[in-house]
């Protein structure tokens, strides 16, 4: 029995729907899976994440790395964002700690949260992170200086992988984005001044 041409087209659309949906569906997934492998793999110059317990255990080798420190900031951060020092000679495998200092030049508190990579990629399956600034948001009251320490070390497989095993240079890159959340925003706009229509200000 053949389809009525209704019917037909209510198949074509359910098709059509099915078919949208599945890609909504693997567009949602795709970000995480793309976040999580690049963590796994150390795909893009992604650093990993490791406990200061595991850190402890780890083997020190007589090889050192030379660590080198870049810092940027998105064009619409008023803050400086800077390291303290320009690079670090490191034993592969034992942890070692540097210091950023970021300036919030705007009359408002700023949230930012930097992002990070390092070069060569290759690198980032074997840079690991014990404490970061970079783990959470950090909020700069207008005119505040901090210094924001990461501490971090050298897998050393580094020197046993095929690909990898030449590296004695990395660079530790990071840069800072405006982060918006409720509480800057309410303090942002206590601090505002409102223009009446007299034109007086008003303080809130």
């Amino acid at each position: 029995m053949s389809l009525l041409p209704r019917d037909k087209n209510l198949r074509v659309m359910v098709s059509l729907i099915g078919v949208v949906l599945v890609m909504g569906a693997l567009a949602w997934a795709a970000v995480p899976f793309y976040n999580w492998f690049c963590k796994v793999t150390g795909y893009g110059g992604t650093t990993q994440v490791a406990s200061a317990e595991t850190a402890s255990e780890q083997v020190v080798l007589d090889e050192t790395v030379t660590v080198r420190f870049d810092a940027n900031t998105e064009t619409n951060l008023p803050w400086t964002f800077r390291p303290l020092q320009t690079e670090m000679e490191v034993p592969i495998g034992a942890s070692a700690m540097a210091f950023y200092e970021a300036v919030n030049n705007s009359d408002r508190p700023i949230t930012g949260r930097a992002s990070y990579n390092v070069a060569p990629e290759i690198a980032g399956s074997f840079f690991y992170k014990i404490d970061c600034f970079c783990f959470t948001e950090q909020t700069l009251q207008p005119g505040e200086r901090v210094e924001m320490p990461v501490n971090f070390e050298v897998d050393p497989e580094i020197v046993t992988d095929r690909d990898a095993y030449k590296v004695r240079d990395i660079t530790l890159s990071y840069t800072f984005h405006e982060y918006d959340t409720p509480e800057t925003a309410s303090a942002a706009g206590s601090q505002a001044a409102l223009t009446t229509d007299t034109g007086e200000i008003k303080m809130n």
